[in-house]
């Protein structure tokens, strides 16, 4: 079976971190969320995959290349063209992408499935395809049941006793929805689908294709089947994901690392003193980090490799990147530092850059000791300020 994988989307619900990477490379605990979706299905034995890109294309596809070192084989389609030369992405959709593909080289010549690049899943591949192949219909969604406050992210479906999907709903209010059931964006189709996508223009799956479906009476089925589902629709779901994966919420997805404490998960060529430093896990620290001794990480938290930590830094249950230099002054909770950029929980965020906050927080391959003495002049003129209001 083969595998397409949906990475042309801007990601604008995950602005900013998509300012400075495309949604699908977005890393959970280190690793690219795409890369994590592809060592998936291949331990389903899917060996060939096609990724349609746009944004920021040559950052996914310098990163994965053929797929030799995932042990894969993997092509790309580029959605967009060279104006002024320049490479400009202009997505064609999800079904448009599909359709691209196929008129190109007919590469989906068996039942293939579709799955969006910006979400992780342990899902049972072959019960769901079995499903698929036992009703012998043209295409089958994945369901899974979510919150009713949830139902406007998701496509949302309503199915019949025997499986069959009698109408769907994309991103509806609350008070409009049919069901609780959503579409995962997982999707089963056989080539027979292409004969209800138009050629070159865009088209999308959820938004268009299905509906058509829907109405033209296509066999079209729903399979709700039980699976963990990591997904990064929005900024503080990449917070979440991570606290739910450290704190064993969602198992299954790999810790990076290896575990030198209990719920501390380390990298290589790390410069810690653990005797002297004050960690309560869960946490994970990428290789090269120095963490200096005073400092105070609780967890669940993530820092990146190559990070500098100073003593008295205060870090509580936050994300953050790989190269960054935390001063001695900063105490953070509770935020994703990611892309120059400082996050909150509910996706508010502030430009660190913009803010002038360079000599607190910056890349660790700055002067740092020139950092360090702009951090220790802002003491020295904090006490002083201190003083003269007690005098």
């Amino acid at each position: 079976m083969k595998v397409m994988i949906l990475a042309a989307g801007k990601g604008t619900r995950v602005w900013p971190v998509t300012k400075v990477t495309p949604k699908p490379m977005i890393p959970i605990l280190r690793k690219p969320i795409m890369e994590s979706l592809i060592d998936h299905f291949k331990s389903y034995g899917v060996k060939e995959f096609v990724v349609n890109t746009s944004y920021m294309s040559s950052s996914i596809e310098n990163y994965f290349r053929d797929g030799t070192t995932l042990g894969v084989d993997i092509t790309y389609s580029f959605e967009g063209k060279i104006v002024d030369n320049k490479l400009e992405s202009a997505a064609l959709g999800s079904a448009g992408g599909m359709k691209k593909i196929q008129e190109f080289s007919g590469f989906f010549d068996d039942t293939f499935m579709v799955v969006c690049g910006d979400a992780w899943i342990d899902l049972d591949v072959k019960k769901v395809c079995d499903f698929h192949k036992k009703k012998g219909g043209v295409a089958t969604i994945v369901l899974q049941d979510v919150e009713p406050e949830e139902v406007h992210k998701y496509g949302v479906v309503k199915i019949g006793d025997d499986g069959q999907i009698l109408q769907f709903q994309e991103k509806p209010d609350r008070e409009e929805a049919i069901s609780n059931s959503v579409n995962t964006g997982i999707y089963i189709f056989e080539p027979d689908i292409f004969n209800y996508i138009p050629k070159d223009e865009e088209f999308d799956i959820g938004s268009q294709l299905f509906p058509l479906l829907v109405q033209e009476d296509v066999p079209f089925y729903g399979i709700s089947s039980p699976f963990q589902w990591v997904d990064v629709g929005n900024l503080t779901d990449i917070w979440q994901a991570t606290r739910d994966i450290l704190t064993d919420k969602i198992t299954g997805y790999p810790k990076p690392g290896r575990e030198v404490r209990p719920g501390v998960w380390c990298g290589i060529n790390l410069d810690i003193d653990f005797d002297k430093v004050d960690i309560t896990g869960p946490i994970c620290i990428g290789n090269g980090t120095r963490i200096e001794d005073g400092a105070v990480i609780k967890g669940p938290a993530m820092i990146g490799a190559n990070c500098i930590i100073e003593k008295g830094a205060v870090i509580e249950e936050c994300l953050i990147d790989d190269y960054t230099w935390v001063s001695s002054v900063v105490e953070l909770s509770g935020k994703v530092l990611f892309g120059g950029h400082c996050i909150n929980q509910s996706g508010d965020y502030v430009d660190m850059n913009e803010w002038d906050i360079g000599w607190a927080i910056n890349d660790s391959r700055c002067n740092i000791e020139e950092l360090q003495a702009n951090s220790q002049l802002l003491e020295a003129l904090q006490s002083v300020n201190v003083k003269d209001s007690e005098d």
